[in-house]
């Protein structure tokens, strides 16, 4: 009898490099974006907050310009979807232009779309 692999064990590639674009003067400039949170990682941020007590949370997020909250939950939340904002700025992926394949719309797509103008 074979046993069951737990489904969260079990992970999944396409084997795409993701190559991203940079998004403002300082990634272009060479900023990696590490330098607030001294990670990109969301996982090792995660064992970071993990690791905290409550003083440290707050003093952590008044670093970051959020307003503590006595809510433990609460500021875990915010702090996690303030990381992942962080790190969604530094991973905008490139966009793909008419020069390099992208298809080319009919003129009957084209009339349809600008019939709401």
């Amino acid at each position: 009898m074979t046993k069951k692999k737990d489904i969260e064990q079990l992970s999944q590639t396409n084997a795409k490099v993701e190559k991203f674009a940079p998004t403002t003067l300082d990634q272009i400039w060479g900023d990696r974006g590490s330098a607030k949170y001294n990670t990109l990682d969301p996982i090792e941020y995660e064992a970071k907050l993990k690791g905290m007590n409550k003083t440290d949370l707050y003093s952590h997020a008044r670093s970051l310009g959020i307003m503590p909250n006595d809510n433990y939950d609460l500021l875990i939340r915010k702090l996690r979807q303030e990381f992942l904002a962080h790190i969604n700025a530094y991973r905008r992926p490139n966009v793909v232009n008419n020069a390099n394949g992208a298809k080319k719309v009919s003129t009957e797509v084209l009339k349809i779309l600008s019939e709401g103008r």
